[in-house]
């Protein structure tokens, strides 16, 4: 049985894209960071703001697709699953971090040239797994 390793995340891009090609197939991968905002009020009813900042993954035709259309400050919504990345750094110490690889990418409308935005596609689907 598998265990569930499901997100799903809202928020803005904090930089464009950036492509990254692994391997000797030369498979795409395109990295990106989003801020998702968070407001509720603590226990003084003061408004509170909190931001995340996450790594995005995405591979293949998505990744194109997320190179071809995806600009800083532009809105997305993320549907993935975690990934745990370990390496050792240059002073021999253990690192990790989470990131997120996309399975579909939806854009959210950024409501400026309307006519760019008109050829912008909705959403782009994960169509191929890509072994790592």
């Amino acid at each position: 049985m598998n265990n569930l390793n499901s997100v799903l995340l809202e928020g803005n891009l904090v930089r464009n894209p950036e492509e990254v090609i692994i391997g000797e197939n030369a498979t795409t991968m395109a990295k990106f960071g989003i801020a998702v905002n968070r407001y509720f009020k603590n226990a003084q009813a003061e408004p509170v703001e909190e931001v995340m900042f996450i790594t995005i993954q995405a591979w293949g035709s998505l990744a194109k697709s997320c190179l071809q259309y995806l600009e800083k400050g532009r809105g997305v919504r993320v549907v993935g699953r975690l990934r745990q990345e370990r390496w050792t750094d240059k002073d021999g110490g253990n690192r990790e971090r989470i990131v997120v690889v996309a399975e579909h990418v939806e854009f959210k409308s950024d409501g400026s040239n309307k006519n760019k935005q008109e050829s912008l596609p909705d959403e782009i689907p994960f169509d191929q797994e890509v072994a790592m």
